[in-house]
């Protein structure tokens, strides 16, 4: 599955980037990194970014780029 298609307010983790190294930086650069949960916040209407809380930070992301972020998603585990 792909970040573009979490739904709101889904946590998921991040498990690869494709779209090589430029993207992979562009992403490390503003904190996202293979392993790192996310949660989807809100998007943009109109085909605006997503926002995405990442550790306790506010991300904002294209939809274009979030069509390459490969996520999976998180079990709930029930005690």
């Amino acid at each position: 599955m792909y970040l573009i298609d979490a739904s709101f307010g889904k946590t998921v983790r991040i498990a690869a980037f494709e779209g090589g190294r430029r993207l992979e930086a562009k992403l490390r650069q503003i904190g996202l990194m293979p392993g790192d949960t996310v949660t989807v916040v809100r998007a943009a209407p109109l085909g605006g970014p997503l926002l995405l809380d990442v550790q306790g930070r506010l991300v904002a992301i294209g939809r274009g780029v979030a069509s390459r972020v490969v996520v999976e998603e998180i079990e709930c585990v029930s005690h």
